[in-house]
């Protein structure tokens, strides 16, 4: 199954703040995590548009294996490196452990963007969209 990854994430670089991962058929995991002190451009930008409360990492790592093993196979699309790095390490438990997954392949997408995002720069809209485009190319 293909799910379509966006993540924000405190400045360039930054720790995670939220993740959306949509499917071919709309079903989706978004979460949002505490971000206490973000920079001014995702204070403006990022912050007021999460649409739901932060929830703790341990809790974020539960739902994402929850999600993640109701499928047989994974191929996980994303059109900006930095959102697989952040979808990675949302996978590791601790030295040498990590959340069990279904077989999983990763994709750097640099196709055409066909659909805008309905609410640019949040992760749950522009993986929507993100899905949109990838299955219309």
């Amino acid at each position: 199954m293909n799910l379509f990854l966006d993540c924000e994430f405190n400045g360039f670089g930054g720790e995670l703040i939220s993740m959306a991962l949509v499917d071919e058929e709309g079903n989706y995991l978004y979460e949002v995590l505490d971000c206490p002190q973000p920079v001014a451009w995702v204070a403006e930008h990022v912050m007021p548009l999460l649409a739901q409360a932060p929830i703790s990492f341990t809790e974020f790592q539960n739902k994402l294996s929850s999600f993640l093993n109701e499928y047989d196979a994974i191929h996980v699309v994303a059109d900006w490196a930095e959102d697989l790095s952040l979808f990675t390490r949302g996978l590791l438990l601790g030295a040498g452990r990590a959340i069990h997954t279904p077989p999983l392949t990763l994709e750097l997408w640099t196709g055409k963007m066909r659909f805008p995002s309905q609410v640019p720069h949040n992760a749950l809209s522009d993986a929507e969209a993100l899905a949109d485009s990838y299955l219309l190319q």
